[in-house]
């Protein structure tokens, strides 16, 4: 990371339209936190910045509108003292300079008004204190009082402060620092990891919601397992995903062992965030396993069984997101289907046959593909010859989904003969033996009995109403 001028980050004319509004009301203002950090970083143009004054945000956001085109709105949240307003694709939050303080049950503080140096203070960590003056006379001069620079080049999370005060007056700091140090790559200063340790319980306190989006973060991250091996490590991973920590340990008897499951599943998150960015497939993968604390069997003549995992490990989706109030909706269904049939083309790959095939894709539906992602990252044998030959499997079953989708159709078909023609050909009241006919033909078809054509099930619906001893309508 070179040392930049400073000034170049401040490129944007819409710096120019804050520092006169800040010069007409006689505000010092700075651009602080993550777009002053993430210019260090060179990570491309960010979309949102935080503006602090030292006085009333608000008033400075009414000025700065005056000031752009358009004379853009602004969003004022009088409770917390800030204003937003949005220009250019560029989303600008105000807040005046403050101090706060914590009770010990809540991560909302009380806030007084405060110098640039006491909003330096309250932030998370070094690297999101750095500030940028937008004062005429110091225009584009940097404000490090922590040596928040020095921490970006040595790639460390660090708190401004101690380090306890920081993580339990805002709980959500912690997550905050493992969510960094995972996107960023960083390392999480010893005396800083420790405390958070000390601090873990207080995580408790925090909204679910907010929980939430700090852990999809984490997962969305190119290297997942090193946030949740810091949760993990840290104690935090008990509050917020008791079923991984299930997961964790090998027990052994007679001499037999299992893999540690916990550890496994860490590596399938990883295998996956190499093929796809996927949110809702890497919570498939984070949770694929979660059935198996449960259902661990130890069985003589077999060993270690997990009988039913995926089934049971559906059903915990469902009492898992609830719990982290996420969304119940066709995101939670996707990642119970992924969970429920995530063993499925890995038993496929043994015998690839085709009515196996023609359920798995009939089954799967649309998300085939997703599943056999997903199935992919689940090899983490470090056998070489193992691992090849797994992945041969799984190119042979892909090959056999697409020959049989291309002449059979079966994802997501719907039967070529419908109930009501069923009701018709039998002079039927709608009754049992009109589903007892559909699943018959959709059996008959998935079995490779039939082809999916309105004339062979037509011909399959006549013989089997007949069977049950139906009379065709004249």
């Amino acid at each position: 990371m070179k040392t930049p001028n400073y000034k170049t980050a401040l490129a944007n004319p819409i710096f120019n339209s804050v520092s006169k509004a800040a010069s007409n009301l006689k505000l010092d203002t700075y651009v602080i936190g993550g777009f002053v950090r993430d210019f260090l970083l060179e990570r491309g143009d960010a979309k949102d910045i935080d503006i602090v004054a030292v006085g009333s945000g608000i008033s400075l956001a009414k000025e700065v509108s005056k000031l752009l085109p358009g004379n853009p709105n602004v969003s004022v949240f009088k409770n917390y003292g800030t204003a937003m307003l949005k220009s250019s694709g560029i989303e600008l939050e105000f807040v005046g300079a403050r101090k706060e303080s914590y009770s010990e049950d809540s991560r909302n503080p009380a806030v007084e008004n405060g110098t640039l140096q006491d909003d330096q203070n309250r932030r998370d960590f070094t690297i999101n204190a750095l500030a940028l003056s937008l004062n005429e006379a110091t225009y584009g001069d940097l404000l490090d009082p922590f040596n928040g620079v020095e921490d970006l080049h040595n790639k460390i999370i660090r708190t401004p402060l101690e380090p306890d005060i920081t993580y339990s007056d805002d709980p959500l700091r912690m997550l905050r620092a493992i969510r960094f140090a995972t996107q960023l790559d960083f390392i999480i200063e010893q005396e800083s990891l420790d405390a958070i340790t000390r601090n873990a319980e207080r995580i408790t306190i925090i909204s679910k919601e907010r929980v939430v989006d700090e852990i999809n973060k984490i997962l969305s991250a190119p290297v997942p397992s090193k946030g949740f091996s810091l949760l993990h490590k840290t104690g935090l991973l008990p509050f917020i995903f008791p079923e991984l920590v299930a997961l964790q340990g090998i027990d052994e008897k007679d001499g037999q062992k299992h893999k540690d499951n916990f550890w496994h599943t860490l590596e399938v998150v990883d295998n996956i965030a190499e093929t796809t960015e996927n949110l809702w497939l890497r919570w498939a993968a984070l949770l694929h396993d979660i059935g198996k604390a449960p259902t661990k069997r130890f069985d003589k003549k077999i060993g270690w069984t997990f009988h039913a995992h995926e089934f049971v490990g559906s059903k915990m989706v469902f009492k898992l997101f609830k719990r982290l109030k996420m969304p119940l909706n066709d995101k939670m269904k996707f990642v119970q289907k992924m969970v429920l049939m995530s063993s499925r083309p890995i038993v496929l790959a043994s015998d690839v046959t085709d009515s196996a095939v023609r359920r798995l894709v009939f089954d799967a539906g649309e998300y085939v593909e997703d599943l056999m992602t997903l199935c992919e990252a689940d090899i983490t044998t470090k056998n070489p010859k193992k691992f090849k030959k797994y992945h041969q499997n799984f190119e042979v079953v892909r090959s056999k989904i697409m020959e049989v989708e291309e002449r059979d159709q079966v994802r997501n078909f719907q039967p070529p003969v419908s109930g009501a023609e069923i009701m018709k050909t039998f002079n039927l009241q709608p009754s049992r033996e009109i589903g007892q006919i559909k699943d018959a033909i959709k059996e008959a078809i998935l079995e490779g009995e039939i082809a999916n054509n309105y004339e062979e099930a037509h011909a399959f619906m006549i013989k089997k109403g007949q069977e049950l001893g139906l009379t065709i309508a004249l």
